[in-house]
């Protein structure tokens, strides 16, 4: 009779203390910037005590929530630095703003930084860079003018997710994603007026595994910028344009330099933008490589270069007159792109003369000039076609 009454009470005791440790497992401590002194008004600098929760989160054994109330709060320059004991979100329902004074994030390259950082979540809010000052600056032609800073970026980071973040005004790029591995970017929005200098919406370079999906990019440059060492690229649900398109690219400005492989892009749509979809590389000698691309199911709305490839980039013909391209483009696939164009030539090849681009496939391409027919320019280049294809292919 007394064994029959042990066996049960074992059992519920291990089953008790293993609902425990499951439970401690995944606890997860927040810590409120307000408590870190904190204030939700704008004015008074808040840097420190955004470092001091990092600080906490940061030597945290177990997941913390670094949470950001309603309220404006006024960030300096901030790098947030690992590695750390376990995984942060920071959970944003207020906006960060930068300074005023344009000098005060100008100089340093960055404004907010997370750096060697393993399971980052940054969750909504706003972050608003007041860039305008910065390109009032860099517009005037003064020469004293700070080299500008990326509103919030990523670098030597893995597992990160920023999703439902708005980003406004930064002094130069919005979001960068630099030698990460596993990122998520989802539903994100980039605002900034269509004549501001550099502000791209987001770069990915030397990284891997990177999804960008569902975001909405308004801006003065790329839209989305891929740059060298990109590898498994997805990008879907991207609304672009403001700006200059999705670019891979520019390439090839060093001799000894990473490629780009494995990107796709589809189910997006190009509002106003001056380009589509846009490889660019230097046209000079380079180990640089494109290969792998799919662009699928694109909608172009007035936009004035849909789909281009340009290989002889060389601006102000400095450092490249009378060279040509080394970046090697192959693979690439266009498929169930549809629109109108504002110039001409609504699909421009213009590949580089000792390497030839090879392997593009089109197929299904609806493309008009304003209600017209539509051109196309082929230099340098092999590949085949299949389906409609308006305008007429030159390949």
């Amino acid at each position: 009779m007394t064994s029959k009454l042990i066996t049960p009470f074992i059992i519920f005791l291990f089953s008790s203390i293993l609902n425990l440790f499951i439970k401690s497992s995944n606890a997860s401590t927040t810590y409120n910037v307000l408590s870190f002194g904190a204030k939700p008004n704008g004015q008074i600098d808040a840097t420190q005590s955004f470092l001091n929760a990092w600080r906490a989160a940061c030597t945290s054994v177990e997941p913390s929530t670094i949470y950001v109330p309603k309220g404006r709060y006024l960030i300096k320059e901030a790098t947030f630095r690992g590695p750390c004991k376990s995984k942060i979100t920071v959970k944003i329902d207020g906006t960060l703003v930068a300074p005023l004074d344009y000098w005060g994030i100008g100089n340093s390259g960055y404004w907010i930084l997370f750096i060697e950082v393993n399971g980052i979540s940054v969750i909504g809010g706003s972050i608003d860079a007041k860039g305008d000052g910065f390109w009032a600056c860099r517009k005037s032609g003064n020469n004293n003018c700070p080299v500008g800073a990326r509103s919030i970026t990523f670098n030597w980071a893995n597992d990160v997710v920023v999703s439902g973040l708005l980003s406004i005004n930064s002094q130069v790029t919005h979001l960068v994603i630099n030698s990460c591995n596993n990122v998520m970017v989802k539903n994100v929005k980039v605002i900034a007026p269509d004549q501001s200098p550099n502000t791209d919406g987001i770069h990915v370079q030397s990284s891997t595994n990177v999804t960008i999906i569902g975001c909405r990019i308004k801006t003065g440059d790329d839209c989305i910028s891929i740059g060298p060492g990109t590898r498994n690229l997805w990008m879907e649900k991207i609304l672009c344009g403001p700006g200059h398109g999705v670019s891979i690219g520019s390439l090839g400005r060093e001799y000894e330099e990473d490629g780009v492989q494995n990107v796709t892009l589809s189910y997006s749509i190009f509002t106003g933008s001056d380009n589509g979809l846009r490889i660019k590389s230097w046209a000079r000698p380079s180990t640089s490589f494109v290969k792998n691309i799919n662009y699928r199911n694109i909608v172009m709305k007035y936009v004035d270069n849909p789909i281009i490839i340009d290989q002889n980039y060389c601006p102000n013909n400095k450092d490249c007159p009378q060279q040509t391209s080394g970046v090697k483009i192959n693979d690439v696939i266009y498929k169930n792109i549809e629109g109108t164009s504002t110039t001409e030539v609504a699909m421009n090849f213009d590949c580089s003369p000792s390497n030839p681009c090879q392997g593009i496939q089109i197929q299904d391409i609806k493309l008009t000039y304003m209600n017209k027919k539509a051109k196309s320019f082929c230099n340098n280049i092999q590949g085949t076609k299949k389906g409609v294809i308006w305008p007429a292919t030159c390949i």
